[in-house]
């Protein structure tokens, strides 16, 4: 695994470029690279990195990047947008770069819908941060990726808006898995679609890891 540090890999990460065009259907906002390092920090500290990782709705490629520079050897990132996933390999030749180890561990980036995904293991560690359904006509987008999440990894990160507790600790009991880790972070939104009316507000983010049942 890498030896890089949290603060370190934060640094690496605050290069990714954002969207270009971003979705509010999709609510595609980049997850800020403090977030990700910490997500990928706790799950190299639980022994979680070592095998395959899966990151749900990629976006603009930064849990899978992180992942990469943690030291995975073996990723898949998936999203429905083109677009996104041509950000997100920009990206991680811009941040991955001249780093030879971590160029060696080339991200297998693929086009499609978390729900009727390609992927046919059931042991990997599963990274997402999903639409946290705000916008109407999304409402419960979380639980699609929680499913799926489940159907794939022994263990998965995922990133839910402030007061989401109550349903992701509900979701996983009910399936047989257990939150081992539940932590809060800061999720700076930028003003970039015509319904903000702050030029950047912040959220209280929720972040849990779960294990799922095998």
């Amino acid at each position: 695994m890498s030896d890089l540090s949290r603060r370190t890999l934060a640094r690496r990460l605050e290069s990714v470029e954002g969207f270009a065009e971003p979705s509010a259907r999709l609510e595609q906002y980049l997850t800020p690279p403090e977030l990700a390092a910490h997500l990928c920090h706790l799950a190299g500290l639980q022994g979680d990195l070592e095998g395959q990782v899966i990151d749900l709705g990629t976006g603009t490629g930064i849990l899978a990047i992180a992942a990469a520079l943690s030291g995975v050897d073996r990723i898949a990132a998936i999203d429905v947008d083109a677009d996104a996933l041509a950000v997100a390999r920009r990206n991680e030749r811009a941040v991955v770069g001249d780093d030879s180890e971590a160029r060696a561990r080339t991200i297998e980036w693929l086009r499609g819908d978390v729900t009727r995904h390609p992927f046919s293991c059931t042991d990997a560690t599963v990274l997402s941060n999903p639409p946290f359904g705000a916008q109407r006509g999304n409402r419960h987008a979380d639980r699609d990726f929680l499913e799926t999440a489940r159907e794939l990894g022994t263990v998965s990160y995922t990133i839910h808006n402030e007061g989401s507790q109550e349903f992701v600790e509900s979701f996983a009991a009910d399936e047989g898995g257990t939150v081992t880790h539940a932590f809060r972070a800061a999720f700076e939104l930028p003003r970039q679609f015509d319904f903000h009316t702050e030029a950047e507000e912040t959220l209280e983010a929720e972040v849990f890891r779960i294990e799922w049942p095998r």
